[in-house]
């Protein structure tokens, strides 16, 4: 989705006569990769771990662990903060999103750490 969008942009950045501007290809990118860096150094500083493997809880409240990485997802579509994904824990699809493990109790960090989703971004 964000490549359609990207392409979409850049073929909207036209010169004169119809041409292509030179060096405005890096500016749509360049803002992408600054907004991903940036989300992820917010996340970081609440106290999630984003970036490598994450607990996160679905939305009937099963905890399990998934590997996070800002801007790359094969096995899910990301929205923004949530992502929409395959619980293993209840066999179901559901919007996932990080849990600081911080706010978890002993015994539910052990549970989540102990299930964990295909291990591919």
């Amino acid at each position: 989705m964000i490549g359609f969008a990207l392409s979409t942009l850049l073929d909207n950045q036209r010169g004169p006569g119809n041409r292509r501007v030179p060096g405005n290809r890096r500016v749509p990118l360049v803002v992408v990769v600054a907004i991903l860096i940036a989300g992820t150094v917010a996340a970081r500083l609440r106290g999630y771990r984003i970036g490598g493997s994450l607990v996160v809880r679905c939305q009937q409240g099963h905890l399990f662990t998934t590997i996070w990485i800002p801007g790359a997802s094969l096995k899910a579509i990301r929205l923004g903060w949530w992502r929409f994904q395959r619980c293993p824990v209840g066999h179901h699809w559901s919007l996932v999103r990080p849990v600081r493990e911080a706010d978890l109790t002993e015994d539910e960090r052990r549970a989540a750490h102990e299930i964990r989703d295909v291990r591919i971004p």
